[in-house]
């Protein structure tokens, strides 16, 4: 006699709730929060998802649509409407944000893009993975580009500004936006690190023509895998980037332009539409953890960061600086406390780029900066508790 299956008697779509109840149940088991103890090592960034987020990946795993299916449709709609812009194409990662962007102004050989000296190599990737050159500009006090610092560097061969949101904290995109308006400049804004932030009430990545966002697992808004997006105003922009994920076709095997494969997958879009949900709540979080640190840390050893008039941060990092960076480093490191550089090399001293002819003192600022800043623990479900000792540990340093 045939053994009868689990599921003999249910329909498809029967068995599939059954199956998401108990991911349900499953993950409200063994994935729940780990509570801190004293004397835990403190890390400085953690991952955060409930039970709606896995049922997400496993309903999209069951459909087995893996690319630009229907949870990437919704998440392009829902995304586009949380920056309010019109329009979204999901990708692959923030890096081929930025690539594809560059590209899909016809930016190449012997053009320049003006961008930030102090920011992640991803994003002057971005311009020399089309042929054309960076031009560097130092930071402000806020270790963003220094909008009074433009125009000097703006040539003939200037073919866009590169703006980066660094460490979630908006630009000075009024004065921006005036100097790309008189050069005719397109702005491209790298906002890895700026899910959320604004400038005078207007979202980052919502100024220029291309907004360029990164859901790398650590964001603030993080896919579980590598994945980003470019938002636009821009129809024919975002038709550009729609043809250019895909191998440079609109339909399958007629290829219009030279393209590549760059396509937001089903089960990061499936994931990023739940976080979405919570992003207001999940920065907000990390605003209180960072007013925490800024009353709480009294060391005159350590300089706090401050936030620019008419801007908001999300605090995807907590920058200090430290003038013995290294030493305030390795002693957390010793009191179970992990830190990161936000970033040791700059760009412009990175050995793939000797061949841009930069050395050291070029960009005394950025180079300073790259000496002494150091991103303390914030992340979601950090407790009190634990960022009180890393509080008290910081008020005990001494150079």
């Amino acid at each position: 006699m045939k053994e009868t299956g689990f599921y003999d008697k249910k329909t498809e779509e029967e068995a599939k709730e059954d199956i998401l109840i108990r991911v349900k149940e499953y993950c409200e088991k063994y994935r729940g929060k780990i509570f801190y103890t004293p004397g835990d090592r403190i890390p400085y960034a953690s991952r955060v998802y409930d039970s709606k987020e896995m049922c997400n990946l496993v309903d999209s795993a069951l459909e087995f649509w893996l690319t630009a299916g229907r949870y990437t449709v919704q998440f392009e709609e829902e995304f586009a409407a949380f920056t309010g812009r019109k329009y979204c194409v999901g990708l692959n990662s923030g890096l081929d944000a930025l690539i594809m962007s560059v590209r899909a102004l016809g930016i190449s050989q012997g053009d320049e893009v003006i961008v930030q000296a102090n920011t992640y190599i991803a994003t002057v990737l971005g311009i020399t993975e089309n042929g054309a050159t960076p031009v560097f500009v130092e930071p402000d006090e806020y270790y963003n580009i220094d909008a009074d610092k433009i125009e000097a560097a703006i040539t003939d061969k200037t073919k866009a500004i590169m703006v980066v949101h660094l460490y979630g904290q908006a630009s000075n995109m009024g004065k921006i936006m005036e100097i790309s308006k008189k050069y005719n400049l397109p702005v491209i804004e790298d906002c890895a690190q700026s899910h959320g932030a604004c400038f005078d009430g207007k979202m980052t990545g919502s100024f220029g023509i291309s907004g360029c966002f990164s859901f790398y697992p650590t964001k603030n808004l993080g896919a579980f895998g590598d994945a980003g997006a470019i938002v636009t105003d821009d129809k024919e922009f975002a038709d550009k980037i729609r043809m250019m994920r895909n191998y440079g076709s609109k339909i399958k095997y007629y290829n219009e332009i030279e393209g590549v494969n760059s396509r937001l997958d089903e089960m990061q879009a499936a994931l990023l539409r739940v976080k979405l949900t919570h992003i207001d709540e999940l920065n907000q979080e990390r605003v209180v953890l960072a007013d925490r640190y800024t009353k709480g840390i009294k060391n005159e050893c350590i300089v706090k960061p401050e936030i620019r008039d008419g801007a908001s941060s999300i605090f995807h990092q907590y920058v200090i600086r430290c003038n013995d960076r290294d030493r305030l480093q390795e002693y957390l490191e010793e009191q179970g406390i992990q830190t990161q550089i936000h970033y040791p090399v700059p760009p412009h001293l990175a050995e793939c780029y000797e061949r841009l002819g930069h050395k050291r003192g070029d960009y005394p600022i950025t180079e300073q900066y790259a000496n002494e800043v150091l991103s303390l623990p914030i992340y979601t479900g950090m407790t009190w508790e634990e960022q009180d000792y890393v509080i008290e540990k910081l008020n005990s340093f001494s150079l």
